[in-house]
């Protein structure tokens, strides 16, 4: 990947609907060098995809938290039946296995403050192989490289 690959990539993480011209203009490239390029791009796996970036408040999205879920015991099985019951929500957008003191962050996405008890309670709360839950109440984000 050379600096023009990497400015092709910064142009698209910006707008993932930029046109081709509009990209290889901005790129300085011709529209189907350019279009050689990302398709490239998208060949060698480095483009895995594109995305809608849906507003918060048009979707009914309310509440936003991070969990730090631990688990009660450390094995592979322990955690691949967790992550089953998880890709089963809806409301968990993110779930990433970490180190540390526990084993997962989870992003959530709610209505509101009542819909996240709802989750906590009788999604979370009933795993069987959940320990400890703790939730970090979005407060607001001042950067969001996803949106």
């Amino acid at each position: 990947m050379d600096s023009i690959d990497q400015h092709i990539l910064r142009a698209l993480t910006r707008d993932g609907r930029i046109s081709n011209l509009a990209l290889a203009e901005a790129v300085g490239l011709s529209p189907s060098a350019c279009l050689r390029r990302v398709t490239a791009l998208e060949r060698a796996g480095v483009i895995t995809g594109y995305r809608a970036v849906l507003s918060p408040d048009k979707t009914g999205v309310g509440f936003v938290a991070y969990v730090t879920v631990g688990l009660n015991q450390h094995t592979k099985a322990a955690q691949e039946a967790f992550e089953r019951a998880i890709a089963q929500s809806p409301e968990v957008r993110e779930c990433h296995n970490i180190t540390g003191a526990v084993e997962y962050l989870l992003r959530i996405e709610a209505a509101d403050l009542a819909a996240y008890k709802h989750f906590h309670t009788e999604v979370l709360g009933t795993l069987p192989q959940v320990n400890a839950i703790t939730s970090y109440v979005v407060m607001g984000s001042p950067k969001d490289e996803r949106a």
